[in-house]
């Protein structure tokens, strides 16, 4: 039978080509398990259950559908977004919302460099600050992985995202799953004004402002898009990209939250901190479950961390035309979060407001 040429040529595109295609929507899925998820998911699963289990898959589904948006823009139009939308708004708006994206890229970095240095601290006794440190400078280094092209980092990230899941994956299947109450979790409702701000930071840890400018970014330049065909076989495996990434990463949240709810809440003290976390699904399921846990928690901070400063490059290039060293680039969001940990921040408080902000 004859097949249409368009048709054709989208289906070859796609057929002989999609798992090339793979890897942006990964490296913006990161930033959606970061520690500011660990934070949210834990405090929500031990102090509520499974009552905002709901909002987590809301959360994702939104999500999925706004980074593809984002992926699109750039095979469509070759520019990202922040480019896209210095074209087409006005100056002061533009400014404003790079100031807006710079304010995201400095509270997700709180967010990321805080997890590190907890995982550090519950690994090896290290203190908050040097944690801190050593989380900022490996993220840096991860970065360096772009000289060698895309894909080594992309394949770094999505490891570093696979040792999240597996560390909660374990404790998942260890401990065990209610379904009745899974299901019951479904259903969208509230307990009181606090059970309202924390399923708001839930929702700032799984829509990410920063990488929805990065994600049109990592698909503007990459691929061929000279005909009508191949952007739409561009489009089509974008799509599936997306889907898988986003996917993966509402699983891994989804998890952190059953595991939280099985074996962190009931007690008369709801975990609220993220040692807490480690040292109940320790007594729970044993050192192993512990130790997975911190690090899952490790992985998040620094693939995260990398990942948004990379974001906050692409912001200032896209809004403003500027660009500046990574270097000045990871002190300035770094900054923060070391001052933070020196004045001796309850770090598992200031990652949920982090994510309220967002």
């Amino acid at each position: 039978m004859h097949q249409h040429p368009a048709r054709g040529a989208a289906a070859v595109a796609f057929v002989r080509g999609p798992l090339p295609l793979f890897g942006p929507a990964f490296v913006a899925a990161v930033a959606y398990v970061d520690p500011g998820n660990f934070a949210t998911n834990v405090t929500a699963g031990s102090t509520y259950g499974y009552l905002l289990l709901w909002v987590l898959v809301v959360s994702n589904l939104m999500a999925m559908l706004i980074q593809y948006l984002s992926a699109k823009a750039g095979i469509a139009t070759g520019k990202s977004l922040g480019e896209l939308c210095r074209e087409v708004y006005p100056r002061r708006v533009t400014w404003g919302l790079w100031l807006q994206a710079e304010l995201v890229a400095i509270a997700t970095d709180l967010a990321e460099v805080l997890g590190g240095a907890v995982a550090l601290q519950l690994l090896f006794g290290l203190p908050l600050l040097v944690g801190g440190i050593i989380t900022g400078v490996v993220a840096f280094a991860l970065l360096g992985l772009q000289q060698r092209g895309a894909r080594p980092l992309e394949v770094v990230v999505t490891g570093l995202m696979l040792v999240v899941l597996a560390g909660f994956l374990y404790s998942l299947v260890a401990g065990g799953v209610d379904p009745t109450a899974v299901v019951s979790g479904l259903e969208p409702r509230f307990e009181g004004p606090t059970s309202l701000l924390l399923a708001t930071g839930m929702l700032g840890a799984t829509v990410m402002p920063h990488v929805i400018y990065l994600h049109g970014s990592l698909t503007q330049h990459r691929y061929a898009r000279a005909t009508e065909e191949q952007r739409v076989g561009l489009l089509r495996s974008q799509r599936l990209d997306v889907v898988a990434a986003m996917t993966l990463a509402g699983v891994v949240n989804i998890i952190m939250l059953l595991v939280a709810a099985r074996l962190l809440s009931g007690s008369a003290a709801p975990v609220t901190s993220l040692e807490g976390a480690h040292a109940g699904l320790g007594a729970a399921l044993g050192p192993a479950a512990a130790t997975l846990f911190a690090l899952a928690l490790l992985a998040s901070g620094i693939a995260a961390s990398g990942v948004g400063t990379l974001a906050g490059q692409v912001v200032m290039d896209g809004f403003l035309r500027r660009r500046i060293p990574l270097v000045v680039r990871r002190l300035v969001t770094l900054a923060p979060a070391i001052a933070a940990i020196a004045v001796g921040v309850d770090v598992t408080r200031a990652l949920v407001l982090s994510q309220v902000v967002l």
